[in-house]
């Protein structure tokens, strides 16, 4: 079991904490449970919210000794300072091993331990800016929805915070059991990290453009196919792409193939081959090839790490 601690603080934002809890924390029928989850504060007892009201947390920073993942949700003012006690006690557990997660302002507590330093890190747009003034040793980027580092993740502001939970149980536990919790939650099952912050409404048919490609990934689809479908130039479609979605036509429909294989690794027993025929990368080698440089190891060692 995979163990969840959530540190908060006064005056907790009930969002961000909310997001990691329905993630990490919320039992779903006919879905295995295979997180538990936690709060803890510096000073047990009652915590004031953002919303006017406080929650009784009970357990101390001693729980954080025994955490697998650490998520900050939040650090409100950001201007607070990091305790000693708080400081030590994130960095023994980094040290130890344990994942430290941030949503939206809680990567201003994470930048002052020091992990942060000569990395990326991500926060709500609106506050980028400071977070780039206050730890200049970070390299802030302000249009990624989050950057995970392995030991350190951070997110965007808002919905973001539930986009890297999301992403976190893909990588712990495959893309097929985050996709039945994204289900569940009734989210989309995966939005890349490096997705702008903010786009303008898809109001030139670019959404139904990409239901339309994700049904056909079997087939030979090229990011002319895609221009055609909508009747614009391939140089259109790219800037549609670049300011949508971040993105380009191209990368966009290699992520979708890599996906779909992601999951029928996990939940079939296809060869490689066959697979690399379904989602449209023509043969085992291309597939091997693409697979390793989006996910980091070989579609083999993936399906024998989550086919349990």
């Amino acid at each position: 079991m995979h163990r969840v601690v959530a540190l908060v603080r006064p005056v907790q934002s009930t969002f961000e904490l909310g997001c990691a809890a329905e993630v990490f924390g919320t039992p779903r029928a006919g879905i295995p449970v295979r997180y538990s989850f936690a709060a803890c504060t510096e000073t047990p007892g009652p915590v004031p919210t953002s919303a006017g009201y406080a929650m009784s947390v009970e357990l101390g920073l001693s729980e954080l000794a025994a955490a697998d993942t650490v998520i900050i949700p939040g650090w409100l003012p950001v201007e607070a300072p990091l305790s000693a006690r708080v400081r030590r006690a994130l960095l023994r557990a980094h040290a130890r091993g344990a994942r430290l997660v941030t949503i939206c302002s809680g990567v201003f507590a994470l930048a002052r331990t020091g992990l942060l330093d000569g990395r990326a890190a991500t926060t709500h747009w609106a506050r980028a800016a400071q977070l780039g003034r206050e730890f200049p040793q970070v390299s802030v980027e302000p249009d990624r929805l989050y950057i995970d580092h392995g030991d350190v993740a951070t997110s965007a502001g808002a919905g973001a915070g539930i986009d890297l939970c999301l992403h976190l149980v893909r990588r712990d536990f495959g893309a097929a059991y985050a996709g039945s919790v994204a289900r569940h939650m009734v989210m989309p099952p995966h939005r890349d990290g490096g997705q702008i912050q903010y786009a303008p409404p898809a109001a030139d048919g670019l959404d139904d453009l990409l239901e339309w490609a994700a049904s056909r990934l079997g087939t030979a689809l090229s990011v002319a196919d895609l221009a055609g479908h909508l009747n614009v130039s391939p140089r259109t479609l790219a800037r549609r792409f670049a300011t949508q979605l971040g993105t380009s036509p191209g990368s966009w429909l290699l992520s979708r193939r890599v996906a779909a294989a992601r999951t029928l690794l996990e939940e079939t027993d296809l060869p490689v081959e066959a697979i690399a025929t379904r989602v449209g990368l023509a043969s085992a080698v291309n597939l091997r090839r693409r697979f390793r440089a989006l996910v980091g190891t070989t579609p083999g060692a993936y399906r024998r790490a989550f086919r349990h």
